[in-house]
């Protein structure tokens, strides 16, 4: 009976020596997969709470990735945009050196002619530049939304130009910046933002001079975006000798609507008079000359840059003499010193938002920082700690082995002594 009881100890020995082997070998094999891969917990059921952490921090990793992803294609979009801004800053600044050349009085038709075909060159340009595309095909200045040319010329259905999509700048968040610019704020004309307008006048013998000075907006808001006639008559001697009285009417003519004859002050008859008008709403400008009955100025709203410089083209290429060529240079060099100021803004403003986006790059690498340091916490190795935990398991393990051959005494000649 005791022989039997000593056989069933020394069987569960064997067995308890086994599985202890079996588990020293198994926490080796883990350790040294833990050195291997340089983590901690390889999986899910090492430590389901820091694999968890882990993966959470991985998703926002790849997402920032993503994100920084889709900010430098709009970066790339916005730095091509802005330098698109520059190339119209500086053919509107080359137009207006021409613009300039072309009042001089000493100039002949033919001349005049030759500076106009130039200034069409650089407003054709001009067009082109403001319909450019992105390398993706989308137009750099096309606000919310618009066709792939979102800047139309004159066409039979509307005679002025105009922006084909929807006006408006899209707002940026803390990871992105728009793809795009707003290209109507850019070189479309708004009435109660602008207040551009250009004056007009009829036809003046060369005899005398009669023309106005830039239309300048004192009061947006109350632009209406009609337009006006304004009609001398009366002309005649004043009260004092040697002096000439005229009295005018200003007309709108979109609305029909006709104001009191305004009269002049008397004005000496040998010199040219200045006369302020500011019966226009919003709007104030001078009339400088010897005006006479019959003499009429129009006023009309520019709907963009590019009317402004159709308009200047048109009046220097059809001007008869250097008086009505003044006439076009005064009104072109106003306004489209207005649209200058509008590219200027813009460009501005796509600076910024080149800044921004490298505030969110800069954000972004913070919060990367941030995250691979809550991964690595999570789930990577402590390499000296496990180089020690492995050192100390495989001498256990090499004395396991070493006392179980000991005292199992696993020898054919053991056992047949």
């Amino acid at each position: 009976m005791s022989t039997n009881i000593y056989r069933l100890g020394t069987a569960n020995m064997y067995d308890n020596a086994l599985r202890n082997l079996g588990t020293r070998q198994t926490n080796l094999s883990n350790l040294q997969e833990n050195l291997t891969s340089g983590k901690r917990v390889v999986r899910a059921s090492d430590d389901p709470v820091s694999a968890a952490q882990a993966e959470r921090a991985i998703t926002r990793l790849s997402r920032i990735q993503t994100e920084q992803r889709a900010l430098e294609t709009q970066r790339n979009a916005i730095a091509q945009a802005e330098s698109s801004l520059g190339d119209a800053v500086a053919l509107v600044q080359n137009f207006r050196e021409l613009v300039v050349q072309a009042g001089d009085g000493s100039l002949s038709t033919n001349d005049r002619n030759t500076i106009a075909n130039q200034l069409q060159g650089l407003r054709e340009q001009l067009l082109e530049v403001a319909n450019r595309k992105d390398t993706n095909g989308l137009p750099l200045l096309g606000a919310l939304g618009s066709a792939l040319a979102p800047f139309l010329g004159p066409q039979s259905t509307a005679p002025d130009y105009s922006f084909d999509g929807l006006p408006g700048q899209a707002a940026s968040n803390g990871t992105a910046i728009p793809g795009m610019l707003d290209g109507h704020a850019a070189f479309m004309f708004d009435p109660q933002r602008d207040g551009v307008y250009t004056a007009g006048v009829s036809a003046i013998p060369s005899s005398r001079f009669l023309n106005t000075t830039a239309i300048k907006p004192v009061d947006p808001s109350l632009v209406t975006g009609d337009n006006y006639t304004i009609t001398f008559s009366a002309v005649g001697p004043g009260a004092t000798p040697g002096t000439t009285t005229a009295t005018y009417t200003l007309t709108n003519t979109t609305t029909g609507a006709v104001s009191a004859p305004v009269v002049v002050p008397d004005f000496p008859s040998d010199k040219p008079v200045t006369i302020s008008v500011t019966g226009v709403p919003g709007l104030t400008f001078d009339i400088k000359g010897n005006p006479d009955n019959g003499d009429t100025i129009t006023l009309q709203p520019s709907a963009s840059l590019f009317s402004t410089l159709d308009k200047a083209i048109q009046g220097i290429r059809s001007a008869p003499n250097s008086s009505t060529a003044a006439q076009a240079v005064g009104q072109a060099l106003g306004n489209m010193d207005i649209g200058l100021e509008r590219l200027h803004n813009m460009r501005g403003y796509a600076g910024e938002l080149l800044n921004r986006a490298d505030r969110i790059t800069g954000d972004q690498e913070k919060r990367s920082i941030q995250l691979e340091g809550d991964r690595s916490r999570a789930e990577d190795l402590d390499m000296i700690k496990g180089i020690s935990d492995f050192q100390n398991q495989q001498v256990g393990y090499e004395a396991a082995l070493k006392s179980y051959a000991q005292v199992q005494k696993l020898s054919l000649f053991n056992f047949i002594s």
